[in-house]
C-alpha cells in the first residue's frame, strides 16, 4: 500500500534528524521525497553506480553488501542509507538489495546537499566526517555499553501480543523485550508479530510468550561493538538485549551499528557462518594472517585484534556443530562444547592449535556416548581441516577423557583441588580458562562458580597454583640485556610467548583465583582484580601497562612477518629493536618479575 502524504509527514517527523528541524523546512522536504516500491529480491542500486538520492526505508527489509557481496547491514523500517555515495559525489562503494517487499522514501540528491547545507541538524547527522564520525577501528573499540538503549521497551510474558503490538508502535522501536522483575525471558520483533500472529492468524489475546524467541543471545554491557556485529551475522538477527548480572540492561539493534562497521573481520565470520563444510570455511581461515596484519597495521590495540581472531574461531566451531548435528542428528541431550587455553581466553595471535572439551547433561547414557564421539570427532577433524591442528597434548573433545557428563567433571575439579600434583595444576591451569563456545550454556555456569569457590577456599592447592604460575619467566639477563635461547633454531632470540605472554596469563589466572573471578580473558582478569582489591590500583597498571607493551610487540613481530611472507611466530631479536624499544620492553619484563615475586612471598599485590 501506497502511503499518503500525512503517512509520510508522521513516519519522518518521529525519526532522526527530521525531528530535529524546525516545521518548515520539515515540510518543505518532507514534499521533497519520492515513494519507490521495490520486490522481495530487487536491486535497489548496484556497486559503483551513481546514487540518484538518500533511501530512508518505510517498510520492509533491504540488505547491503560490500564491494565483495558480503551483507554488512541489514536494514528495516525507520534506517536510512546511501548518505556515504551522495558525500563522495555519487559513486556508490555498497549495493543495496530488497530481502522482502519494500516500500522506501528517496531523498533526491539535489535536495538532499541543499538539505546539507542549509540544515544544521541535517548535516550533523548525515555528515559524520565533519565531527565525531567513528573510523574504521571504532566498532572495534567501543564498548556495548556505549552503544546500547539503556531503556529498552519490555513487557512481562502475559501481556497480550495486541498490547506488545501497540507499545511497539506507540515507543516507534521493532521490538520488546520480555521480561519479569527486571529478567530477561525472550524477545519479540515486528518480524514475529506479522509472521506469527498475522501470517498464521493467532488471535490478538494469544500472550506474548508464546511467539517470542525465549533465552535469547545476549551480551555483557563490557563486550565490544565487533561482538555485535559478529553475532548479528551469524545468526541473522537485528537485535541483542544486554545483560548484567541477570538483569536487562539494555539493548542493540541493527541500527546503532549503522555508523560502526567493522568490516573486514565481519566478512570472515559472515562466510564461515554460511559455509557447507569445513573445505570451505579453510578457504576463509587462511586469510586470518592477513586480517592480524591488516588490523595491526590499523592501530588495534592486542586485546581487540585477538578478540577480533578468536571470533572467527568460534564461529568456524559453532558452524562445525550446526553441521554435524544436521549430519548426526539431533542431540540426545544437552551438550556443551567449551575452548580452553588460547581460545578460551579469547587471545588468539592466529591460527593455532585446537584446546577444547564437552560436558554433557548428567542425563547422558551409555547408548548416547556414541552420538557424541561422533559429534566431536566432526568437528575437531574440520577444525584441524581450518587450520586448527590437533592439540599434541590430546586435550580435545575427541579424547574420552574430556568429554563427559557435568558430574564427572565436577569430580574432576574436585579431584585436582583436593590433590594439586602436578598433573593437577597442569590440569586446573587450562581448565580454569574454558569458555562456552556452543551449546547449553548453564551445564557449566553453575559449575564454574562452584569451582572457584572450593579453589579459593583451599590454600594449598593456591599455593601450588602459585607455584605453577612462576614457571615461565621473563627473559632477564644481566646488565639490562636480555636472557636470549642459547642454541638451535632460535639461537639468541627471546620468546615473547611462554616468556613474555605467558607469565602474565599465569599471574592473571591466579588473581582470579584468588578473587573467584570468573573473567576468562588476561586483561579482563587485571582489571577485574584491581576492582576486587586482590591487586593494587599501582601494581595493576604498571602489569596491565606491561603486558600491552610485551603483547603489541608481539603482534608487530607477527604482523611484519606476514607482510613479509613470512609463517608468524613468537620469536624476536633483540637486535631487531631500536635502544629505545628494548629499553622499555626490558622495563616490561622487570614489571612483570616484580609481581611474580609479591606473589611468590605471599603478598599478592605490588603497592
Amino acid at each position: 500500500m501506497t502511503p499518503d502524504t500525512q503517512s509520510i509527514a508522521r513516519f519522518l517527523s518521529a525519526l532522526h534528524p527530521y525531528d530535529a528541524m524546525e516545521p518548515e523546512a520539515l515540510h518543505a522536504l518532507i514534499a521533497s521525497f519520492e515513494i519507490r516500491q521495490i520486490a522481495a529480491g530487487g536491486e535497489i542500486y548496484a556497486l559503483n553506480a551513481p546514487l540518484d538520492g538518500l533511501f530512508v526505508v518505510y517498510v520492509g527489509d533491504v540488505e547491503i553488501r560490500d564491494e565483495h557481496g558480503v551483507p554488512i547491514s541489514l536494514l528495516g523500517p525507520r534506517n536510512s542509507f546511501g548518505e556515504r555515495g551522495l558525500l563522495r559525489d555519487g559513486a556508490s562503494l555498497t549495493s543495496a538489495q530488497a530481502i522482502t517487499d519494500a516500500t522506501l522514501l528517496v531523498l533526491p540528491a539535489s535536495r538532499f546537499h541543499a538539505a546539507m547545507n542549509g540544515n544544521v541538524a541535517f548535516r550533523r547527522f548525515f555528515d559524520r566526517s565533519r565531527n565525531d564520525r567513528p573510523n574504521k577501528a571504532s566498532l572495534a573499540t567501543t564498548r556495548v555499553e556505549a552503544l546500547m538503549a539503556t531503556t529498552p521497551l519490555t513487557c512481562p510474558p502475559e501481556t497480550d501480543v495486541q498490547s506488545a503490538a501497540r507499545k511497539m508502535r506507540d515507543a516507534r522501536v521493532s521490538s520488546i523485550c520480555v521480561a519479569r522483575d527486571g529478567h530477561l525471558e525472550g524477545i519479540a520483533t515486528i518480524r514475529d508479530l506479522s509472521g506469527k500472529v498475522v501470517g498464521d492468524g493467532l488471535p490478538f489475546d494469544t500472550p506474548i510468550s508464546a511467539i517470542m524467541t525465549a533465552d535469547p543471545v545476549t551480551l555483557p554491557p563490557s563486550a565490544i561493538g565487533s561482538d555485535v556485529l559478529h553475532m548479528m551475522m551469524e545468526r541473522r538477527i537485528g537485535h541483542i538485549p544486554v545483560t548484567q548480572a541477570g538483569k536487562l540492561v539494555g539493548i542493540v539493534t541493527q541500527t546503532d551499528l549503522t555508523r560502526f562497521q567493522a568490516v573486514s573481520s565481519a566478512e570472515l565470520v559472515a562466510e564461515i557462518a554460511q559455509s557447507g563444510s569445513a573445505e570451505q570455511m579453510a578457504q576463509v581461515t587462511r586469510r586470518i594472517p592477513q586480517l592480524l596484519a591488516q588490523l595491526v597495521a590499523g592501530g588495534n590495540r592486542h586485546e581487540v585484534v585477538t578478540r577480533l581472531i578468536t571470533d572467527v574461531a568460534d564461529t568456524a566451531t559453532r558452524r562445525l556443530l550446526a553441521l554435524a548435528e544436521a549430519k548426526l542428528g539431533p542431540a540426545p541431550v544437552p551438550y556443551l562444547w567449551l575452548a580452553c587455553g588460547s581460545q578460551g581466553r579469547q587471545e588468539q595471535t592466529g591460527v593455532s592449535d585446537q584446546d577444547n572439551c564437552l560436558f554433557l547433561d548428567d542425563r547422558v547414557t551409555e547408548a548416547d556416548m556414541p552420538y557424541f564421539e561422533a559429534l566431536a570427532q566432526f568437528v575437531c577433524d574440520g577444525l584441524n581441516t581450518c587450520g586448527y591442528v590437533y592439540c599434541p597434548g590430546d586435550m580435545m573433545a575427541t579424547n574420552p577423557r574430556w568429554r563427559q557428563p557435568v558430574r564427572v567433571w565436577r569430580d574432576y575439579f574436585t579431584g585436582w583441588i583436593n590433590k594439586p600434583n602436578p598433573e593437577a595444576q597442569m590440569l586446573a591451569s587450562v581448565m580454569f580458562d574454558l569458555r562456552p563456545i556452543g551449546g547449553t550454556k548453564r551445564l557449566f555456569e553453575d559449575l564454574q562458580t562452584e569451582t572457584l569457590r572450593k579453589a579459593a577456599a583451599n590454600s594449598i592447592f593456591v599455593a601450588h597454583m602459585v607455584s605453577n604460575s612462576l614457571k615461565h619467566t621473563p627473559p632477564l639477563g644481566l646488565l639490562r640485556g636480555f636472557a636470549t635461547i642459547r642454541s638451535g633454531e632460535h639461537k639468541n632470540m627471546i620468546d615473547l610467548k611462554h616468556n613474555g605472554v605467558v607469565p602474565v596469563v599465569d599471574l592473571g589466572r591466579v588473581y582470579a583465583l584468588q578473587g573467584k573471578l570468573t573473567a576468562v580473558n588476561t586483561a579482563a582478569r587485571i582489571e577485574a582484580a584491581i576492582a576486587a582489591g586482590v591487586l593494587s590500583t599501582s601494581g595493576g597498571q604498571d602489569l596491565r601497562d606491561a603486558y600491552d607493551l610485551i603483547a603489541e610487540t608481539r603482534l608487530e613481530h607477527q604482523a611484519a612477518q606476514v607482510r613479509a611472507g613470512i609463517v608468524p611466530d613468537n620469536f624476536l631479536s633483540p637486535t631487531d629493536l631500536s635502544d629505545f624499544e628494548r629499553s622499555h620492553l626490558r622495563d616490561a619484563f622487570v614489571v612483570i618479575k616484580s609481581l611474580q615475586s609479591a606473589v611468590g612471598h605471599g603478598r599478592g599485590m605490588l603497592s
